[in-house]
């Protein structure tokens, strides 16, 4: 039987576990709601080639670099397709959808304003390309007020692996155990524990079945309470 997660939780004047001195934000379905997107893409794919995309894919390839994520779905589904030919598709399918209109997830405009007041630089480390990623971000003039931008493109080794957030911590001249990190994905969560980060989950309908061990705090929305306490 799973535990309360609410049951360990802080209280809304809790302190966060150590100083805080920077703050890294992932992107897809943290800040902006693109896991339908991403669902759409994976259905179209699969659809093309006579299988189904289903939660169990989407939770092996959340929070992954493009290339390893549709290796995932090469996997589950024992594709013969080449990988990078399927990414070429699926970024093609994914581009077009962008145009369409994107959604901040619930708590965005707190969040941000809360950013932009406090003392903490921030930025985003995220698993989508530059291109998308610099896109989604001028939508709200976000990305001229970032530190820095970390894509999957920066990287050689995604989420889960904690090079995403031990480079978030260099771009910043910080520790990586002073490192503030909001994550929506199992994947990302583990990338910012074992990156020896404060990681945040911020969870939501899209990521149901993930779990999200060493969490320094689990929450519904980026305007909680309790985590808007700790970037004041």
């Amino acid at each position: 039987m799973s535990e309360d997660p609410h049951a360990a939780e802080p209280s809304p004047t809790a302190p966060a576990p150590r100083p805080i001195a920077g703050v890294a934000l992932d992107l897809d379905g943290l800040l902006y709601d693109t896991e339908p997107l991403y669902f759409r893409v994976g259905t179209e794919i699969l659809a093309r080639r006579q299988k189904t995309f289903d939660l169990a894919l989407q939770k092996k390839m959340m929070g992954r670099p493009g290339l390893e994520a549709i290796r995932q779905m090469v996997l589950h589904h024992d594709l013969p397709d080449d990988p990078q030919t399927l990414l070429d598709e699926s970024e093609a399918i994914y581009g077009e959808l962008l145009g369409g209109g994107l959604q901040p997830m619930p708590g965005f405009e707190t969040l941000v304003a809360t950013l932009q007041r406090g003392a903490f630089p921030y930025g985003v480390a995220t698993s989508s390309r530059r291109h998308f990623a610099e896109q989604i971000l001028r939508r709200d003039a976000l990305l001229d007020q970032l530190a820095f931008l970390l894509t999957g493109d920066d990287v050689q080794r995604g989420k889960p692996h904690p090079e995403m957030y031990a480079q978030a911590a260099a771009r910043l001249q910080i520790p990586a155990s002073s490192l503030l990190v909001l994550e929506d994905s199992e994947n990302g969560c583990a990338a910012a524990v074992a990156a020896g980060a404060i990681a945040v989950a911020v969870t939501g309908e899209h990521v149901s079945g993930h779990v999200f061990p060493g969490a320094a705090l689990q929450v519904h929305r980026l305007d909680d309470p309790r985590l808007l306490a700790w970037l004041r």
